[in-house]
């Protein structure tokens, strides 16, 4: 069958900046070529953040097993490989435009020497201002050595093979900074700092064991964070599962941290990870061990909260699972298949509740120890044989809202609209009729729950209090005695926060 058509390529300039609107930051970008290099079987990766104002640099370097001219040229066009296309079991790729895209997201010239056993050096550069200069629209891949300084190419003189990647003109990091430009070069290397701990997260299964790999950042091995802690003896794992969609087998192990208490303060912090504790519960979905997605309960209509911090979910997936989990390009992105939503769900509700569960046990205990008082913020009047509410002027939170309150009188005031107008006839009614139809204070709120805690706690200690006596106090308020495990959660940070043995002294 014959058919009429255009030849309709894109222009390489045009096509070239909007590759660079993926969205990709400098970590997820360098974590992208750190894949290149372990698909390579480098056992050393070398990461070189090089400030010099606008002529800043960024070098990787691998002593994997390099390329030829003609792979070079081949993993140089956009759009290497087909994402349709069958890869080996242990591909970190998919789209053959991850080294691309990832470069030219943060520089403006993209340059690579690379060697493979017994050949010459090859180089080849993507140039974007070459390109765009030309206004031919053709993609022009530069070649030849004297693209690369001297100084340059010997960095593979020592190696039997490798590849290095050079980042210049770093308009997206840098700019036109000068080089005395202290404010440019202190976020430079504040930039530098989460790349090294979102390496030691993404490829800490890459990092130990008898194969591990070695990454060094700006001359320093970038150690492993392990978020599931399993060299703790405190750790409590559950039974992993394997369940299967779309004829790809994927295996979920659920892991429930031990309580601060249980290990040391050094311990503690570490285990927080780069976002803190809170940040990094959920599930963790990895690729052939490639961290993908680090703490997030997957749009499974649960919330990140302070009692379920302990509870983090491993998930390994094949790379043949790619389409129906929707990896993205950055690889930074999965969505779990409906199939599997029931199952995800049930083991993270059994995974939260073993968590919740430490710190329930641990909120009553406290309640036992140092609940006997109760701080109400409604009384109960009866006058002339009826009956009024009244908002408690002494709960600490209503007392410091009065002391602090610009217009007192007006203040008081609402304070008196609102006793006044308690719909009780109404309440009366709405009980007599649903009796079961009244919801708990902040039911399905423990946000704004959390928030109130704080800020009565906050009360509590500007009116004087030391943290572990306003710690007693907030024990025995309503609501917040109803609600133990964040109780505990919250009177555990802020332990950690003011030394925890000082408070616990202060508690006993």
């Amino acid at each position: 069958m014959s058919a009429e058509y255009d030849i309709a390529n894109p222009g390489a300039a045009e096509l070239f900046e909007s590759l660079r609107a993926f969205g990709y930051d400098l970590p997820t970008a360098l974590a992208d070529i750190v894949d290149n290099s372990i698909a390579a079987k480098a056992r050393n990766v070398w990461i070189d953040l090089i400030w010099a104002g606008q002529d800043s640099r960024i070098m990787i370097r691998d002593d994997g097993e390099g390329m030829s001219e003609a792979e070079l040229v081949q993993a140089m066009r956009p759009g290497s490989m087909s994402p349709l296309a069958q890869r080996s079991a242990n591909d970190l790729g998919r789209f053959g435009l991850g080294m691309k895209t990832a470069s030219i997201s943060h520089c403006r010239c993209l340059t690579v020497l690379s060697r493979s056993a017994n050949a010459s050096n090859a180089v080849r550069r993507w140039d974007l201002d070459y390109i765009a200069s030309t206004g031919t629209g053709e993609w022009r891949l530069l070649k030849g050595a004297d693209l690369v300084a001297d100084g340059d190419l010997a960095l593979l003189d020592k190696q039997a093979s490798g590849t290095v990647l050079f980042w210049d003109r770093l308009d997206q990091l840098v700019g036109s900074a000068s080089t005395d430009d202290e404010i440019a070069q202190k976020h430079f290397r504040e930039r530098a700092d989460l790349v090294k701990q979102h390496l030691a997260m993404v490829f800490h299964r890459f990092l130990t064991g008898r194969n591990a790999i070695n990454i060094h950042l700006n001359g320093r091995k970038v150690e492993p964070w392990d978020p599931f802690m399993e060299d703790t003896e405190a750790l409590d794992p559950l039974p992993t599962e394997t369940l299967s969609a779309d004829d790809a087998r994927v295996e979920v192990k659920a892991f429930i941290l031990p309580h601060h208490s249980k290990i040391s303060a050094e311990r503690h912090a570490l285990g927080a990870g780069p976002n803190g504790w809170n940040a990094h519960q959920g599930f963790y979905i990895y690729r052939n061990r490639r961290l993908l997605v680090a703490g997030d309960w997957l749009g499974l209509g649960m919330q990140k909260e302070e009692h379920f911090k302990l509870a983090r979910i491993r998930i390994d997936l094949p790379n043949s699972a790619d389409i129906s989990w929707q990896i993205d390009v950055k690889k930074s992105r999965a969505r779990a298949p409906a199939k599997l939503r029931k199952d995800l769900q049930r083991i993270a509700r059994t995974a939260r509740g073993r968590a919740s569960r430490i710190y329930r046990h641990r909120g009553k205990i406290l309640q036992r120890q140092h609940g006997d008082k109760q701080a109400f913020l409604w009384t109960h009047l009866t006058k002339h044989g009826k009956t009024f509410y009244k908002i408690n002027r002494d709960h600490p939170l209503v007392r410091k809202v009065l002391n602090d309150s610009v217009d007192r009188d007006a203040s008081l005031a609402l304070l008196n609209l609102i006793e006044q107008t308690v719909p009780a006839p109404l309440i009366v009614i709405n009980n007599a009729e649903s009796p079961d139809g009244f919801g708990q204070p902040f039911e399905g709120a423990s946000g704004e729950l959390r928030k109130a805690m704080e800020a009565v706690y906050s009360a509590l200690r500007h009116k004087g209090h030391e943290p572990a006596s306003a710690a007693r106090e907030l024990m025995g308020m309503e609501p917040f005695n109803q609600h133990p495990e964040l109780i505990a959660g919250f009177l555990d940070e802020v332990a950690i926060a003011v030394g925890t043995k000082e408070y616990e002294r202060g508690v006993e």
